[in-house]
């Protein structure tokens, strides 16, 4: 983590998307069935956009230059995966026509085991 990546994690945190607002009100303070989040959070060379450790859960919102971003968002995905990261991707606004639903595919995954027993 460098100076660089947590200057830029402030200034994204001081300049949410209203998708990114919105999922953040129903994740902070532990209010989503007491799931501790952060927002905004330098790993490695990345910054993500909203981080559950307890369940090394990452989500990530979207917004419309992702489509063209696609092999890039591939790169960073597995980059975390590597880290022993899982990563969930929605887009901006499926968050705000939808927020329900957004919430009930976060919920169903913080319910399951991060670390399944090997086969």
């Amino acid at each position: 983590m460098t100076g660089r990546n947590i200057r830029r994690a402030r200034t994204l945190r001081a300049n949410q998307t209203d998708a990114e607002r919105r999922l953040w009100s129903r994740l902070r303070n532990r209010t989503f069935f007491g799931f501790k989040f952060r927002r905004q959070v330098p790993i490695g060379p990345y910054i993500v956009d909203f981080l559950c450790m307890e369940r090394m859960l990452v989500i990530e919102l979207d917004g419309g230059q992702h489509d063209e971003r696609a092999q890039a968002d591939a790169r960073r995905t597995a980059y975390l995966e590597t880290q022993g990261y899982r990563v969930m991707r929605f887009w901006n606004n499926d968050m705000l026509a939808n927020t329900d639903g957004v919430l009930t595919l976060i919920l169903t995954a913080l319910r399951e085991d991060p670390h399944p027993p090997a086969a």
